[in-house]
């Protein structure tokens, strides 16, 4: 199996060491401040975490080796197993893909070999987006662009606090900015009554406001302001919660602000049909931007959802749901949906990666199962061969594409474990075919 060319013997390492300037890969907006402590009993975040990096990086593994049909092999015996199993598949699936960039590109490579399947396993909450900016585009910001510019920033439907629970003090109420046309006070609104509004505090932070609706409403409220924008008259909303004075508030505030933002967090719109809220998200913004400035951000992107679907669209020219049965990338968001697949009994091997929380299980299935995992990944059933591999940034080195797409974020190895990247098996398997 080829080397890591980022990972260190283990005779090498100082039995303590500090890291800093550490990036977070358990957040999709990738925070790159920590201070991490290595010790003989472990990582320990001393600057700048939060309960989801904490529990990350502090997570005690438990042991783990290569094992096929339950049984401890060496890393070799596995391999060579998985790729018995891959060849022998018609139509492989290679889901899960919480994995790095270099991760990424070896399931592409593994899939394009195999003829398989490429789907990730939140690709769901992704398409709600997808669709809309396959079919009418959008206009879109940046982390750095909001944390520097705006002035309005709508929460729509989405739990920013506790997807992100530095967002609000990193981006919306940060120490400073790089530039002075930045308002001294900036207005949040949150549209939703299930929000945790406990982040929007702060210095930077002026106004709050609350349209307490339904959470899964927000695009009904947005679909409003945009009326009232555009100079129709509506009636009283039928909506719980909402006046027509609200909406008329926060019309106003869309009209007066220098640089407005809609912030919304695809997995949080949980509801049928929510690319339609985003289709009014997305719209408000581009109907604002006739005359003022004014932009979206999307939120997410966690267990490497964001890398995913952007090595993917690099390498196939497509966001995820590729088949490479017929040689070549073929896209189909709704044949190529695995979980829609293994619910219907498509496919015939399952090759599940998961290397960055223990909480990404594969799904239940009847088919052969080979899983490259962290250590202490939930398993609802034994696979048929499992690989315990690193987690990026934390046991090796890597890249991770943030969740606003414009930049990727270099991982450290923080050596906690010696386990091999996920790249590495992945390129070994493919290599053993």
């Amino acid at each position: 199996m080829p080397s890591s060319n980022a990972r260190k013997a283990k005779g090498e390492r100082a039995s303590s060491e500090l890291f800093e300037n550490v990036t977070n890969p358990f957040c999709g907006t990738l925070p790159d401040d920590l201070t991490v402590e290595r010790t003989d009993k472990g990582l320990k975040v001393l600057n700048n975490g939060d309960g989801k990096s904490v529990a990350g990086f502090e997570r005690k593994l438990p042991p783990s080796s290569p094992q096929v049909k339950g049984k401890d092999v060496d890393l070799a015996k596995a391999i060579q197993e998985a790729a018995k199993l891959i060849g022998k598949a018609a139509l492989p699936l290679y889901g899960g893909l919480a994995t790095d960039v270099g991760g990424m590109r070896a399931v592409l490579a593994l899939a394009e070999r195999s003829g398989g399947i490429v789907d990730h396993a939140l690709s769901e909450a992704q398409y709600r987006n997808f669709k809309i900016v396959q079919t009418t585009g959008w206009v879109m910001s940046t982390i750095t662009e909001v944390r520097n510019r705006a002035d309005l920033l709508i929460i729509a439907g989405s739990d920013i606090h506790k997807l992100h629970p530095r967002f609000f003090e990193r981006v919306v109420s940060p120490p400073d900015s790089m530039f002075d046309v930045t308002a001294p006070k900036r207005t949040v609104v949150f549209i939703g009554k299930g929000l945790d509004r406990s982040g929007a505090k702060g210095p930077r932070i002026g106004e709050v406001v609350t349209i307490a609706c339904k959470d899964e409403q927000a695009g009904d409220v947005v679909a409003l302001v945009r009326a009232r924008l555009r100079g129709f008259r509506i009636e009283q909303p039928k909506l719980e919660g909402v006046s027509l004075a609200e909406i008329d508030a926060l019309a106003e505030r869309c009209r007066n602000a220098n640089y407005g933002v809609v912030i919304w967090a695809p997995p949080s719109l949980n509801f049928p049909c929510a690319e339609l809220a985003v289709e009014q998200f997305t719209g408000l913004v581009k109907d604002l931007n006739q005359t003022i400035r004014f932009a979206g951000l999307a939120l997410g992107g966690a267990e490497g959802a964001i890398t995913a679907a952007a090595v993917c669209t690099w390498i196939s020219g497509y966001p995820l749901r590729v088949s490479y049965a017929t040689g070549a990338p073929d896209y189909d968001p709704y044949r190529w949906a695995i979980g829609r697949m293994l619910k219907e009994g498509e496919g015939d091997l399952l090759l599940w990666t998961a290397s960055i929380s223990p909480e990404l299980s594969p799904p239940a299935t009847d088919l052969p199962t080979i899983v490259l995992g962290t250590p202490g990944l939930k398993l609802a059933s034994e696979p048929a061969v499992f690989i315990p591999v690193g987690t990026p940034g934390v046991d090796h080195a890597g890249r991770l594409i943030r969740v606003d797409n414009v930049v990727s974020l270099p991982l450290k190895d923080l050596g906690r474990a010696e386990l091999p990247p996920a790249a590495d098996v992945l390129s070994a398997i493919e290599a053993a075919l």
